[in-house]
């Protein structure tokens, strides 16, 4: 294994004896002719990928996929059929609710039960134990059986030992849901912090959003086959271009019987309109053999296309479409999003207007959105149009094209976040003998 690895894994497969009934076992184990009651089932499949030091990787895929079969096995908690697992380093797991605890020990005792499975001494732990029920917040539970906590206690607690331990691994599956959105925060802090401190961490998420805002790669599995390992942009993207077809299968029947308001077009005479082909289409889109989007610019009021904004002034998004057949109940509409893949917002003309748009076949449709920008913070930024038939929570997504223009936004206040809000001030003085709290 290569001293720059963390984890290092090599053609891994699991597969399971699975019997219909307890005695097939029992058959098959006395069987002289070697016959086979159980049939195998291929958790995973050949699976194949290495984690540098210091790397975040995310690992995604829907229910079943494969993902928390793979953490178990880079834990050891369980042996893999087949294939190589090297893992280099003191490894700290959130795999399951209530893995590595004693019911009946208290918070403060499964605190230093943990810590010795980790391998820590007890005089490590000493120093450990007030971080730990400090980043939990349980108050005097801590002192009290895990038995009596709540599910959202017992996932505090179990995350603030995983997450102050100071381990060079770090696996969370996200699957266990954890508290309150404070709590939430507090975990995504406490994992830049780590990042910083170069911990490897493998992060198992639903939320693309966080993959992609945490993750420098992320592996995608799907029933119990690696589909792809490779940089968060071009994973996440082509997830949710699979994603979109079969959603697009649930709901195109939907799409078919609705009527709802529609927009009405007008159309443009006059001179010639020439728009900005579109430079930077790469594979990572949804494409469509019944629309496709030419051209996606922004211009100033004046109609001067730009690529560099400045926050409180009004622009003008463009999404110019050619339609291959007669479509309606149409959506266009665009998302903004940072670099680290965080959206920002998003626009779309359904939104805006609580109705749909028509095309016939060999029509070339522009849509415009006028807007001020708000107050963000300064820098780079990709914009994602699309189009789609249907309302906002059950559409078929028709074409998307992925971070397809960049712009820079200038801003020359000071940021503490990403948008700021303007707000009046008033400030009141009382004599305090006048003041009631309660």
């Amino acid at each position: 294994m290569m001293s720059n690895l963390a984890i290092d894994i090599e053609n891994l497969s699991k597969t399971y004896k699975l019997y219909d009934k307890p005695l097939d076992r029992l058959k098959e184990s006395l069987s002289i002719t070697k016959k086979h009651y159980h049939r195998d089932f291929n958790a995973l499949s050949n699976i194949s990928f290495s984690v540098e030091k210091g790397e975040t990787v995310g690992i995604i895929g829907k229910n079943g996929s494969g993902k928390s079969t793979l953490l178990k096995i880079i834990t050891g908690v369980l042996s893999p059929t087949s294939g190589r697992v090297a893992v280099n380093g003191k490894i700290s797991a959130l795999l399951e609710l209530g893995a590595g605890f004693n019911l009946e020990f208290t918070g403060i005792e499964n605190i230093f039960l943990n810590g010795t499975m980790m391998g820590y001494s007890q005089q490590e732990m000493e120093k450990k134990v007030d971080a730990i029920t400090e980043f939990a917040d349980i108050g005097d539970f801590i002192n009290q059986p895990v038995k009596t906590y709540s599910s959202g206690m017992f996932a505090r607690l179990a995350f603030a030992v995983a997450i102050n331990v100071e381990p060079d691994i770090l696996i969370v599956d996200e699957a266990l849901s954890v508290g309150d959105i404070f709590f939430q925060n507090k975990c995504f802090k406490k994992f830049d912090e780590l990042k910083e401190k170069n911990t490897t961490i493998l992060f198992v998420s639903h939320d693309i959003g966080s993959i992609r805002q945490m993750c420098n790669r992320v592996l995608w599995l799907d029933s119990s086959q690696q589909i792809m390992f490779d940089d968060k942009d071009t994973v996440c993207s082509q997830y949710l271009n699979r994603r979109f077809m079969e959603n697009n299968m649930m709901n195109q029947e939907l799409v078919k019987d609705l009527k709802n308001e529609r927009i009405e077009m007008k159309l443009v005479k006059g001179a010639n309109r020439e728009f900005p082909k579109i430079i930077t289409l790469g594979d990572n889109n949804l494409l469509s053999d019944d629309v496709e989007i030419l051209s996606f610019f922004i211009t100033d009021i004046n109609e001067n296309r730009i690529t560099e904004l400045e926050v409180e002034n009004t622009y003008k998004c463009h999404i110019v479409a050619e339609f291959k057949k007669v479509l309606n109940n149409l959506i266009a509409g665009f998302v903004w999003e940072n670099n680290k893949g965080v959206s920002l917002f998003a626009f779309n003309t359904f939104i805006q207007s609580k109705a749909n748009f028509e095309a016939n076949k060999d029509d070339i449709v522009e849509v415009i959105f006028e807007f001020q920008l708000p107050k963000i913070v300064k820098g780079e930024y990709l914009l994602s149009p699309a189009i789609a038939q249907g309302i906002q929570d059950q559409h078929v997504m028709l074409t998307w094209l992925s971070n397809v223009e960049k712009i820079h936004v200038i801003n020359q206040n000071f940021n503490l976040s990403l948008i700021e809000l303007d707000s009046d001030i008033e400030l009141n003085k009382y004599s305090k003998d006048l003041v009631t709290i309660k």
